[in-house]
């Protein structure tokens, strides 16, 4: 056995003190040799084993087991000293042993319940181990007894005698067809008899929960085929109780080796076997709620999905409750158990069925089990079922409160399916529901889930994809509409992933956006981009003019605090004069930008930098908006341009794009459009008077080694 280390922030005093209280709870119940003092230096050892395994990552309860082995060692083995010294451990260990900053209480109480099942099992097999010591024993003497008895030997009579009659286990002897022949008064007191059951056969005392293995065993030991076999077996008492023993049963050879006799050892695990039994239940039952926990949940998923496994078909309906973090952090987390110990009671009523389960495994999270639905119908009618019962609005004290819940359903064959790929399914299908508005249900769809886990992957991958060098850049050319040269070129980023391929913006860009890498990114971008340009420069291509590039600038770029300075520090250690480039923003996120939002890009735009309004005419703007905003250049949407595709171009987006560059060339602003795909449009837009245009019928995007071939 392994310790686990030490923790080094654990307190000292705080073993030492709960030492102290576990020694006055249990020294004067026990029969040592040890003096006081002793037994409390052993027990620090104990508690510092305990403190450590109560800490560890991850969690491991094999030192309780240890623990219960060495009190047996130091004779703590009276009646009341296990129960003692499980409620010591109970009452005092998480205030003494824990730290609340590592280990939160719900988890604390769990590794609590689980190190008591240790050191109860611990306990358990040092004391059968000793008492298999004491039958070895015995077996010797009774063995003995018995052959003395056959010649008259008084002396080994009596002294066999002695120890039979005062043996605090149920002892009783049998012969070799099972017939009793004598028991001592603990193996009456035990069965409730008030006289030993002589006359009566071993055979003859079976028990509804007696395993087939324990009468192999029994059999095999008649015949002669083993020496002694132990098992847990119940027996009725009486009084009409269970009694539930440990039982050793051993066979006794003459001195010719023939079988002769049976001592039966009996002892009595019953409260033993009810405490086990009660924190198995702790272990696997939620304690505010009291329903099964996940490790009971994934137990019972787990048996329903294996080889083998007599069910053909599973269920789920995985609950969140909407908004719940908000009655926590508004109402405090009194208010917020309350509420889910009712939500509880009623998802327990709609989910009582034969082969139904209802398990509570997270905050706010509960998932109803169904092991062999008819039918994807009769799941959906239990997600059905849930939602009706939580639309009634809950009372918590003087509060109604309203709940919503989003659900996720899964049901399946269990053959094609593994626990985890149902949680997944099942977790990923609520937040669609979630998505959707909330308080309803969604059906797992196996399109759905491979995109929401290729969105996981993605985001999984992004820091690591940058940090590896996986993202590339290609440029677009930009085109001047009056003479058809090279303006300048937009730098798009695309991802070279490993296992996807490549992947455009649009994969990526709203994941980096959501997890905060589009800043680092952002910059990277920038900086390949200006570096690029200052090779283009230097190459002389775009002529006396130099190149510019476009960069896109995302919302969440546009707020950051360091976009001013981080832009004038790229510029300035590539060497490149602010007019060479260009950020484009979109007009949604420059529209709602505040005075507050828009001074970055009015003091870009005072250094030379050029901002393009991008994606013109997608948003919610009016045209007076053009005012306020520090734009250069506005780029039109392909949306309102592509019916100048045709021959004759469409007159009303005619008179619209006409209006737009009118406009914007009133505001001294030029005009940018994207999309450009037909000779025909292209011509059509340099009549509109259009400044520049970029599209597959001047070049695709590729790499700037490329970009002097493009026009």
């Amino acid at each position: 056995m392994t310790d686990s280390p030490r923790t080094p922030n654990l307190p000292p005093d705080g073993l030492r003190r709960f030492a102290t209280i576990w020694c006055r709870a249990v020294y004067p119940a026990i029969t040592t040799s040890l003096t006081k003092r002793e037994f409390e230096n052993l027990l620090v050892g104990l508690t510092e084993r305990l403190a450590n395994a109560l800490r560890a990552r991850p969690f491991d309860p094999a030192p309780g087991t240890f623990v219960g082995e060495a009190l047996v060692a130091a004779h703590c083995t009276a009646p009341e000293a296990l129960p003692r010294v499980l409620g010591v451990i109970d009452a005092y260990l998480l205030l003494y042993c824990s730290d609340p900053a590592v280990l939160d209480q719900e988890e604390g109480r769990s590794r609590c319940a689980r190190l008591q099942h240790a050191i109860s099992a611990g306990f358990a097999r040092a004391l059968q181990e000793r008492t298999r010591n004491e039958q070895e024993s015995l077996s010797v003497a009774a063995l003995t007894a018995q052959t003395e008895i056959a010649n008259a030997l008084y002396e080994s009579e009596a002294r066999f005698r002695a120890v039979f009659r005062d043996a605090a286990l149920g002892i009783g002897i049998a012969d070799i067809n099972g017939d009793i022949i004598d028991t001592n008064a603990s193996f009456a007191r035990m069965l409730g008899a008030t006289l030993p059951p002589n006359r009566r056969n071993v055979l003859d005392w079976t028990h509804p929960e007696d395993s087939p293995e324990v009468w192999r065993l029994q059999r095999e030991l008649m015949r002669g085929e083993r020496e002694h076999y132990q098992v847990e077996k119940p027996y009725n008492r009486g009084d009409g109780t269970v009694l539930w023993t440990n039982l050793t049963v051993s066979l006794l050879r003459d001195a010719e080796g023939t079988p002769r006799y049976m001592l039966v050892m009996m002892e009595d695990v019953s409260e033993r076997r009810l405490l086990n039994l009660r924190l198995r239940y702790q272990a696997t039952h939620d304690a505010l709620t009291d329903l099964p926990n996940r490790s009971l949940f994934f137990e019972r998923l787990e048996q329903t999905l294996a080889a083998g496994s007599a069910q053909s078909r599973v269920g789920l309906c995985y609950l969140d409750l909407d908004g719940f973090k908000a009655v926590n952090d508004s109402l405090g987390h009194a208010v917020g158990d309350q509420l889910l110990i009712a939500v509880a009671e009623r998802l327990q009523s709609c989910a009582s069925g034969p082969g139904q389960m209802l398990a509570r495994i997270g905050g706010d999270e509960f998932v109803a089990l169904v092991i062999d639905p008819p039918s994807r119908d009769a799941v959906t009618e239990l997600a059905n079922r849930a939602l009706a019962a939580l639309a009634t609005p809950v009372t918590v004290g003087d509060r109604e409160l309203t709940v919503r819940a989003s659900i996720g359903v899964v049901e399946g064959a269990t053959q094609a399916l593994t626990s985890a790929e149902v949680l997944r399914s099942a977790d990923i299908t609520m937040y669609r529901a979630k998505a959707e508005g909330g308080n309803r249900y969604a059906l797992a769809d196996p399109d759905s889930d491979a995109r929401a886990i290729s969105r996981h992957h993605l985001t999984h991958h992004l820091p690591a994809a940058l940090k590896g060098c996986e993202f590339f850049i290609e440029y677009q050319p930009l085109v001047r509409m009056e003479d058809g040269s090279l303006e300048g070129a937009e730098a798009l980023v695309r991802w070279s992933h490993p296992r996807h391929g490549v992947l455009g913006p649009d994969r990526f860009i709203p994941l980096a956006e959501h997890t905060g890498l589009i800043v680092p990114l952002g910059r990277w971008v920038l900086q390949e981009a200006v570096r690029q340009a200052c090779q283009w420069q230097v190459r002389g291509i775009g002529g006396p003019r130099p190149l510019r590039v476009n960069v896109n600038l995302s919302p969440r770029q546009l707020h950051h605090p360091e976009l001013v300075q981080d832009t004038v520090a790229v510029l300035e250690e590539a060497g490149l004069p602010p007019s060479a480039l260009c950020l484009e923003v979109t007009e949604t996120a420059m529209i709602r930008a505040d005075e507050h939002e828009l001074k970055p890009l009015r003091e870009l735009a005072e250094l030379g930098v050029g901002i393009a309004l991008d994606d013109f005419g997608t948003g919610y703007s009016n045209l007076a908006n053009l005012r306020r905003l520090p734009a250069s250049t506005l780029k039109l949407d392909r949306s309102f341009t592509q019916g100048l595709q045709r021959d004759p171009a469409d007159p009303v987006d005619l008179k619209i794009v006409e209006g737009i560059v009118s406009l914007a060339h009133a505001l001294r602003l030029s005009v940018t459009v994207e999309g450009v795909e037909t000779s025909t449009q292209a011509e059509q837009l340099r009549e509109l008077g259009c400044d520049s245009a970029q599209g597959w019928y001047y070049a695709r995007p590729g790499p700037p080694e490329r970009l002097p071939e493009a026009v």
